[in-house]
């Protein structure tokens, strides 16, 4: 099997925040730009603020009772694009913790680099990333134009999809819990081995369904699923790159069309948050199906689940189905 990669670009960088003005406003009580109605910094809990949904979800698994957690990234919101207003900036600043993964959005990078926060806790430090942006010059005179010159490749955030690396984070972020908020360290430990007893027996479902497949190659809307991939033998080609937004060329697409008869691919998935015409368009021109492959990067109504788990394992689903598992 031949798998060509593509250049997967550099996430959209997000325009500079008005934190300055959020400091000289001075930090009172704001309200959140959450589901959670308790403002954060103003509860007699451990306050979390989080970046979006996978973060949200660790602090609340291994909170439990003993957190208020608020998030930054309202549902149904695409995480990518989010850019903070100056109440939510200094709402940060009022918070006993703030958990993110910094790469993701920059626009919170830069409002926690500026914030008083405490306890600071970077996910992606609490595990591997990699760059799943390895370029091979084989996609014709566009490419060729090209060959010369360095290829940057932004590291690769969507560790959540991997349930193995998503227990090293969880794992991280108990550990810093404990040292925050040293009152409630038995619970939150407690917490955080139910969490990854889970994680374990997920990450056990996905490598059994995954082991014997007619393909092994699945198309993706944007390039989430690299970790996922990696993990259990898998190739991603995704239509776009790590930015959801970008536009594939009209040679991607060729190329992607050229493939699906090679690899045997049945499917192009598309997710919730962001439009679907391409993946539509690359499906009827192709003959091929179409399903929901969820990134994971925030909960609604559309979502095939309610919870991390239950859309997990609808993933896991479509992915036995398009791959022909046996």
């Amino acid at each position: 099997m031949n798998v060509r990669r593509h250049r997967i670009p550099r996430a959209s960088r997000i325009t500079g925040l008005a934190i300055a003005a959020a400091t000289a406003l001075g930090l009172g009580t704001l309200s959140a730009c959450s589901t959670d109605s308790a403002a954060a910094g103003n509860t007699d809990k451990f306050d979390v603020v989080a970046s979006f949904y996978p973060m949200q979800y660790l602090a609340e698994q291994i909170g439990g009772d003993h957190v208020n957690v608020t998030t930054l990234t309202e549902p149904g919101q695409e995480p990518h694009d989010l850019e903070l207003s100056t109440k939510q900036t200094a709402e940060l600043g009022e918070a006993d913790a703030v958990l993110y993964l910094k790469t993701l959005q920059p626009a919170v990078d830069e409002a926690v680099s500026q914030s008083g926060v405490k306890t600071k806790i970077d996910a992606a430090t609490l595990t591997k990333l990699e760059d799943h942006g390895d370029v091979e010059h084989e996609h014709g005179a566009a490419e060729e134009e090209h060959a010369g010159e360095e290829e940057e490749h932004a590291l690769d955030p969507h560790l959540w999809l991997d349930p193995v690396k998503y227990r090293e984070v969880a794992e991280g972020v108990a550990k810093t819990f404990e040292k925050a908020d040293p009152d409630h360290a038995a619970d939150y430990r407690k917490n955080a081995a139910a969490l990854t007893k889970k994680l374990d027996a997920l990450d056990t479902q996905y490598a059994d369904g995954l082991k014997n497949t007619k393909s092994k190659v699945f198309f993706t809307n944007h390039a989430a699923f690299g970790y996922l991939a990696e993990r259990y033998g898998l190739t991603q080609e995704a239509i776009s790159g790590l930015d959801p937004e970008s536009e594939p060329s009209p040679a991607r697409i060729k190329e992607l069309q050229t493939e699906a008869k090679a690899d045997g691919v049945t499917t192009v998935f598309y997710e919730t948050l962001v439009s679907d015409k391409t993946a539509k368009t690359l499906a009827s021109d192709a003959g091929l199906k179409t399903d929901v492959l969820d990134p994971l990067e925030g909960i609604t109504d559309k979502s095939k689940g309610d919870d991390y788990f239950q859309v997990m394992e609808s993933n896991l689903s479509a992915l036995k189905t398009a791959l022909g598992a046996k």
